[in-house]
């Protein structure tokens, strides 16, 4: 892997290394009280359990032995409740307190959709309480969420402030330490996905920046990009248009900025870290093979391809795409005010993976994202928007792309 992969994998990491840190997650109190106590007594099992989802996987150097988890009921629609509850076995004393983290996603598609970080046992009994021979039965319940897709997968494990507890098979984890502790089908109708709808040009685009040609006259606008992590509103407004000939596609952005910076110059440096706008293109739509594209408002390029969601990272590979930017303002001056900037790619099909054809058929539907990340006037914090939000702190989330349409 080269250093510009690492890099990005790094950065990516640090975005989704959000679980071991939930504030809510409070301390346990000190001395239990005799409710406390009757109540952590219903717990602490004799015998072993029968979970319907069993595992046999060893923590902490022997510590630990996880048992399994139970999921009632085993089918949920969105936005019902569902109780867990996890079997752990002590096998030697364990001497610090730890908690335990849970990582809800959608199977397939690693974000976390919910995060359920809690002390065992209700918030009542931290390792260092627990008994050695006993087994400790830890009992929650969460939501499923409404953007949820049809399978989820739940990773758990221990945590101590940024460390977590070893998973002493590594063939058990992840490669952080989470163990895949259960599985939870979701049934009902689906989140509903945006579609965008792309007209072929009546007219010339010249790659200027500005998009004031004939050719996008008429054009659909995406409408305003919403935050990513949970579709709210962005701060600053950002739109995109889209259309195509029997050659490329077009994408044209519109990005308000009152402090418009880039300062990376070269092609396929990692201008994902700084101000950008990105395009994600799977064309055969099976949620695996896509390319990604990215402009920064200096007019750096940025273009990758992917045989798998996040596997084998190509900057090799060219896109060939023709582009512009035109800023409304002066480029990395943060004492005065800018107004935005706007964007041109002309991206030739012929260089895309997968493409099922070309020049399409009406109602031919590609599965894509657009993407703005925005760093506000302090240049400390960022804001991601998208014309389809991921809900989850990965712009690969493959599963929530919208719908490129492709009209006559």
């Amino acid at each position: 892997m080269n250093q510009k992969s690492v890099r990005r994998l790094l950065t990516i990491g640090a975005l989704l290394v959000v679980a071991c840190k939930d504030p809510t997650v409070g301390p346990p109190p000190r001395k239990l009280n005799d409710a406390q106590t009757r109540r952590v007594a219903t717990f602490l099992l004799d015998g072993k359990p029968s979970p319907s989802q069993p595992a046999n996987v060893m923590l902490g150097g022997g510590q630990i032995r996880f048992l399994g988890t139970d999921v009632r009921p085993d089918s949920v629609s969105r936005g019902e409740r569902v109780r867990i509850a996890h079997y752990f076995e002590l096998l030697k004393p364990v001497d610090k307190s730890w908690k335990l983290f849970v990582h809800i996603e959608n199977e397939g598609s690693p974000g976390i959709l919910v995060n359920a970080d809690h002390v065992p046992v209700e918030g009542l009994l931290p390792t260092d309480r627990w008994q050695q021979g006993k087994v400790i039965e830890d009992s929650y319940s969460v939501s499923v969420p409404a953007h949820a897709g049809d399978q989820l997968v739940g990773y758990v494990g221990f945590y101590r402030f940024d460390d977590r507890m070893p998973v002493d098979s590594r063939a058990a984890h992840d490669g952080s330490n989470r163990l895949r502790a259960f599985r939870l089908k979701v049934s009902g109708e689906g989140p509903v996905l945006p579609t965008y709808l792309a007209a072929k040009l009546k007219a010339p685009i010249e790659i200027d920046g500005e998009l004031d040609d004939k050719g996008w006259e008429g054009v659909a606008s995406t409408g305003r990009f919403v935050r990513t992590g949970d579709g709210g509103a962005a701060r600053y407004r950002t739109e995109a248009k889209l259309a195509w000939d029997d050659e490329a596609l077009y994408v044209g952005f519109e990005v308000e900025d009152e402090d418009v910076w880039a300062k990376l110059e070269e092609d396929d440096d990692p201008i994902y870290g700084e101000e950008v706008v990105e395009v994600f293109l799977d064309a055969d739509a099976d949620g695996r093979t896509y390319n990604e594209l990215q402009l920064s408002p200096r007019g750096v390029r940025f273009d990758a391809y992917f045989p798998a969601r996040r596997q084998g990272m190509d900057l090799g590979w060219s896109s060939g795409m023709q582009t512009a930017v035109k800023v409304n303002g002066t480029l990395n001056d943060p004492t005065d005010r800018d107004q935005g900037w706007t964007a041109e790619m002309r991206i030739p099909v012929a260089h895309l993976a997968s493409v099922p054809r070309w020049p399409p058929q009406a109602g031919d539907k590609w599965r894509f994202n657009l993407y703005r990340l925005e760093w506000h006037t302090d240049r400390k914090v960022n804001e991601g928007s998208s014309f389809s939000p991921p809900l989850v702190g990965d712009f690969h989330n493959l599963s929530r792309f919208g719908w490129l349409e492709f009209a006559p």
